[in-house]
């Protein structure tokens, strides 16, 4: 009977593990075997090099990022706002939001891996367009509030502001209201 090997996905989840974490300068096979517990021989059966896995990191991020995002959120049900706070919440989940920012920050240095990062933002803001698009007719009004709701999605993940008697998560919902045009929630109810 031959040694069992590490199965491919599990490389993949390491290399993501890694990447946001300490960036793509930390997916290296050596570190990711040793996290793994394995010796890097079991890496060359599925990858041909390191730029392989990557690649594979990168689809795999991808597929989460939209595909699975979007197949939640119709199977969740819901009118269009609800879809795209739920899309919001999906996107920048915990397991997404730092491999998110980690490939933002590899997309600085990395030509293909800006296009990528542009496809999979293209694809977001496409649901955001749809989404306030449901409230609000104006093409111009609809681009800046998806704009607006992108940008204090990502930008929140670097904001150490206070909100003197508030919480991160009020504000945050504030904001969500003003842009997606619902009127303030009712503190008493």
């Amino acid at each position: 009977m031959g040694a069992l090997r590490t199965p491919r996905e599990k490389w993949v989840e390491e290399g993501l593990r890694a990447l946001a974490s300490g960036g793509v300068d930390a997916v290296r096979v050596e570190a990711l075997a040793k996290s793994l517990g394995v010796t890097k021989g079991g890496f060359y059966g599925y990858f041909a090099d390191r730029d392989a896995l990557l690649t594979e990191m990168l689809d795999t991020w991808e597929r989460e990022a939209t595909d699975d995002v979007l197949d939640r959120i119709e199977h969740e049900g819901g009118d269009t706002r609800d879809k795209a706070r739920l899309a919001g919440k999906l996107t920048f989940s915990d397991r997404l939001r730092p491999i998110d920012l980690a490939i933002r920050d590899w997309a600085r240095r990395d030509q293909a891996v800006a296009e990528r990062l542009r496809r999979v933002d293209n694809t977001r803001m496409d649901l955001l367009r749809t989404a306030i698009g449901t409230i609000c007719a104006d093409p111009d009004e609809i681009e800046a509030r998806s704009l607006l709701a992108f940008c204090v999605a990502i930008g929140n993940h670097f904001l150490a502001a206070d909100h003197p008697g508030r919480t991160r998560a009020e504000v945050l919902d504030r904001a969500g209201d003003l842009i997606l045009a619902r009127p303030p929630r009712n503190p008493a109810q």
